[in-house]
């Protein structure tokens, strides 16, 4: 299925979708099916990230060519937003803050520290630019609390109400309003089994991830609306060859292993929060695109 529209001057114009992401790897071990199958069915799809992922462990081995941490995960990065399908990638140039309480988060260039209307105003510039039907960002709690993520979220639903605005200026660019707004959470029911089998394998979901500091037992009980199940089996391997190439971050972990299993088990569909337009009663769409109306003018 292609998505195509022919408008009043005959042109074939494509559906667009900008996801608003905190790091290098985020738009794979998360949304990364979801973008990829829109990629894949014609949509252009645009990926603004805010930071390089400075803060990140990067073992000795990952860095033999590269300078820096930022280098390799952009390198990472662009790896895989070519398997994802990705039309392009934008960065904010804000610094990684690293998980909660680390000295990071107060870096005059950590994004946690940025003023919320700074990075809303970049952001805008991005929407109105591209002019995307669909914007895709976290939930409330950037999926595990990360500074970082809640800061996108944040920043990302002020940009959505102020990109409108003809009273908002933003170098130049005129109004525009995207017509969707979602949110991508992670499925509570698969947590709930994670929570439940990683002690049968000597782990302990209070400590999960690389580091050990990220609380799958109280993220379980967070409980957030779905909204639209997004079915990704048909590019499943698209997105792990993506997760390949975040090899710095573990990406063959997520591939290979218990989480590679646990994947398996509950990575064929993606889940998102519809938060514009509020919806009305119970929503079970499989569409994001459903109801969109094509732009006349491609970016």
């Amino acid at each position: 299925m292609v998505f195509t529209n022919m408008n009043g001057n005959g042109n074939s114009h494509k559906p667009v979708i900008l996801s608003v992401l905190a790091h290098p790897d985020d738009e794979t071990f998360g949304m990364g099916g979801t973008l990829a199958l829109y990629a894949q069915r014609g949509a252009l799809v645009y990926l603004v990230c805010a930071t390089r992922g400075e803060v990140g462990d990067v073992d000795p081995q990952f860095m033999q060519g590269f300078d820096t941490i930022a280098e390799r995960r952009e390198y990472e990065l662009r790896c895989a937003a070519q398997k994802l399908g990705l039309k392009e990638v934008y960065f904010l140039g804000y610094r990684d803050s690293g998980m909660p309480g680390a000295v990071d988060n107060h870096h005059p260039q950590a994004l946690a520290a940025a003023p919320l209307d700074e990075v809303a105003g970049k952001i805008v510039g991005y929407i109105r630019r591209l002019q995307p039907q669909v914007v895709l960002t976290f939930d409330p709690i950037g999926g595990y609390r990360h500074p970082d993520h809640i800061a996108v979220h944040e920043a990302t639903v002020r940009a959505f109400a102020l990109a409108g605005s003809a009273g908002y200026p933003s170098d130049d660019l005129p109004p525009y309003q995207p017509q969707k707004l979602y949110f991508y959470t992670i499925p509570r029911r698969f947590l709930r089994w994670a929570v439940r089998l990683l002690p049968l394998f000597g782990k302990d979901p209070h400590h999960w991830g690389r580091n050990h500091d990220v609380d799958l037992a109280s993220l379980a009980v967070e409980d957030f609306p779905v909204h639209a199940v997004v079915d990704i089996s048909a590019v499943q391997e698209l997105k792990t060859e993506a997760s390949l190439c975040h090899e710095s971050q573990g990406g063959s972990g997520v591939v290979r292993g218990l989480m590679g299993w646990l994947g398996r088990i509950g990575g064929r569909r993606e889940s998102f929060m519809r938060a514009y337009p509020e919806p009305d009663g119970r929503l079970h769409e499989k569409d994001l695109l459903s109801g969109v109306v094509l732009n006349s003018n491609e970016p």
